[in-house]
């Protein structure tokens, strides 16, 4: 799944200025992405239309491999 994320971040970024941390509880991935303040809009998008969008993605691939999935986003320091 990480994988994934790292593709549509940075195809929404258009760079690879982002970090990733994944924790794992049971049956369930936890995904923390750390981006830049300047790009921080990008990746929530207007209402949080696109952060909403990378969760139903994952959700899917999550589902396919009966796991669960969080996402969160960050201001990277």
């Amino acid at each position: 799944m990480r994988d994934l994320l790292e593709y549509v971040i940075n195809g929404i970024l258009g760079n690879k200025d982002f970090e990733i941390e994944e924790s794992q509880d049971a049956d369930r991935s936890n995904f923390e992405v750390k981006v830049d303040p300047s790009f921080f809009g990008l990746v929530i998008g207007k209402g949080g239309r696109t952060i909403k969008a990378i969760r139903n993605l994952l959700k899917v691939r999550a589902t396919i491999e009966k796991k669960g999935v969080n996402i969160s986003v960050a201001e990277k320091e």
